[in-house]
């Protein structure tokens, strides 16, 4: 009885890796290719006046949309890191954990424009904030908070449960094991999480346009949380919805603009985890 002709594992493993390659070829060329096609046009109409002169320049959206970007931060941060320490190091296994983390996975899949509508609803109406910095930048962490806690809450998983058990064992508080070691360790995750994040946010639409920018403004600079501003993604929604006149090097060029600043938060969100990788140790 012969035996059956069987393939050998090499050749599997090289078939698989040319299947997988091309899959990941289809996903990146295209995305490539446009961020190609998009340099080409946007490079052509980038010059000084389109940052500083006429009612579409990009300097006051640049401006408007890093105030909104850090606001943002500096609301949806405590809260998530917050939560996710408590989901993770106090929070009892039951079936109302389960149902808060399966909120949480529900939230993150939400339609901005769903958040952008609950924040006309709540901020600018219900609490009378009107249309203003604070209320886009409310609307933009409520945004944002799910993809937080989960990032952060897998960033504090990853630590070995080895150094909580150290900690408590030479007579620390689970307070004091949480801030001096867990925390520290997490840190590289979580800020990658909140980086991505709030690049996320920097790119959407829907909730600027319900909740805070204005296009045309008498002082294009934000005074205080409660004045409206310009900002990237509602400028280039308006030139290409509302604008034909507007020359199609200009939009381009502030599309271009904005993806850079997107790709720019990515960017250093990888720089910041690698550099914070190098420096862990356990």
């Amino acid at each position: 009885m012969t035996r059956p002709h069987l393939v050998h594992p090499r050749h599997v493993q090289n078939m698989m890796y040319i299947v997988l390659s091309l899959m990941a070829a289809v996903v990146v060329l295209p995305v490539l290719g446009l961020l190609a096609y998009m340099m080409i046009k946007g490079l052509a109409g980038l010059n000084p006046d389109l940052f500083l002169k006429g009612s579409q320049a990009l300097l006051p959206a640049m401006v408007g949309t890093l105030y909104l970007v850090l606001l943002t931060a500096a609301i949806a941060a405590p809260i998530g890191i917050a939560a996710a320490v408590y989901l993770s190091e106090y929070a009892h296994r039951g079936i109302l954990v389960r149902l808060i983390r399966l909120a949480i996975i529900n939230l993150a899949g939400v339609p901005s424009v769903v958040h952008g509508l609950f924040g006309l609803a709540l901020f600018v109406m219900m609490l009378k904030f009107g249309r203003c910095l604070l209320s886009g930048a409310a609307t933009m962490a409520l945004l944002v908070l799910p993809l937080i806690i989960s990032a952060s809450e897998e960033a504090l998983r990853q630590v070995p449960q080895r150094l909580r058990d150290g900690s408590l064992a030479l007579g620390a508080t689970r307070w004091q094991t949480i801030r001096r070691v867990v925390l520290p360790n997490a840190l590289p995750g979580i800020m990658t999480g909140l980086i991505l994040s709030i690049s996320r946010a920097a790119g959407e639409t829907a909730p600027i346009l319900f909740t805070a920018a204005f296009l045309s403004l008498t002082n294009p600079y934000p005074e205080s949380l409660f004045d409206e501003i310009l900002a990237l993604p509602y400028q280039l929604f308006v030139m290409t919805s509302e604008m034909p006149s507007v020359p199609a090097e200009t939009k381009w060029a502030t599309a271009f603009v904005l993806v850079v600043l997107v790709l720019g938060l990515n960017i250093g969100a990888i720089l910041w985890r690698t550099h914070l990788r190098r420096a862990k140790r356990w």
